[in-house]
């Protein structure tokens, strides 16, 4: 049977020990693989030939492939919000949470970088090499599939940038969506990840989204953050169906509406007691 297993570079891995030396152990795919990543002892438990250890596995730059235990900020693939930690002529260094920084070329930078910054990157593979690389131009890489969404399907989004219609993000490393800015209670800060919903898709495979879940699913779930915040102050909350919306929106950070289907279903389970001043636990 031919070797279907296959060692990704820039992702997690589920790899075998295939041979072990001083100070650390060489992993493979399969036993007969013909790349393999190196395992410093240091980070790794005890082991022996045959056994198995799910790890990240990047390129050294030095044509070497080296494996960590170690979850990084971000993998081939995923949009991140990194750290600049380096500047240099040729593009910077981000910190993805691990002994090697990312690198972000220049060619693939739209805004100008300072030490300390923080940036939203898609990162992907060098062709030419196993080297993970940053990029900023996200429409080399994002949006390129057919968005198949349903109505009201729950995705992960991150917040990319402000418009003046709302919140550009991009849904599960993959498509564009668009969130509008009445849709949002607050504030949705660059690099914020979220759960959204799907509202539609649109042209071009970009997306409408909505950051309340379904309503049938939105009380129960408003419900949990209402009783949550009685506990949290004591066991009395003072807000009540007549209190006023702003106030309600700023202490919740939910609608008035939202917020009385909330106590009504509290109050039809027997979890709250409302009073004339306020919200108490039975």
């Amino acid at each position: 049977m031919s070797e279907t297993i296959e060692l990704n570079c820039g992702k997690m891995n589920n790899l075998r020990v295939v041979d072990i030396r001083d100070g650390g152990f060489v992993l493979g795919a399969t036993t007969t693989s013909k790349k393999n990543a190196w395992l410093d002892r240091r980070s790794a438990p005890e082991m022996k030939i045959g056994d198995t250890i799910e790890v990240f596995v990047y390129g050294d730059g030095k044509d070497r492939l080296v494996a960590t235990t170690t979850h990084p900020e971000v993998m081939v693939g995923e949009v991140a919000y990194l750290r600049v930690v380096q500047v240099q002529n040729m593009g910077v260094f981000l910190d993805m949470g691990l002994p090697k920084d990312l690198f972000l070329p220049k060619g693939e930078q739209t805004e100008r970088l300072a030490s300390g910054d923080y940036c939203c990157v898609y990162v992907y593979k060098d062709k030419f090499s196993d080297r993970m690389v940053a990029s900023q131009r996200f429409n080399r890489h994002i949006g390129k599939t057919e968005a198949r969404y349903d109505r009201d399907q729950k995705v992960k989004i991150q917040a990319v940038a402000k418009t003046d219609l709302g919140y550009k993000v991009v849904v599960n490393n993959s498509h564009w969506g668009l969130i509008y800015h009445d849709e949002v209670l607050g504030k949705l800060n660059r690099g914020e990840r979220r759960a959204a919903w799907v509202k539609r898709v649109v042209e071009d495979n970009k997306l409408d989204l909505h950051l309340n879940p379904p309503k049938r699913d939105r009380y129960s779930q408003t419900a949990e953050r209402v009783l949550l915040a009685i506990e949290s102050a004591g066991g009395f909350l003072p807000l009540h169906d007549k209190s006023a919306p702003d106030v309600i929106r700023t202490r919740m950070g939910m609608s008035k509406k939202d917020f009385k289907a909330a106590i009504g279903q509290l109050y039809k389970a027997r979890k709250i007691r409302i009073e004339r001043d306020g919200l108490s636990l039975v």
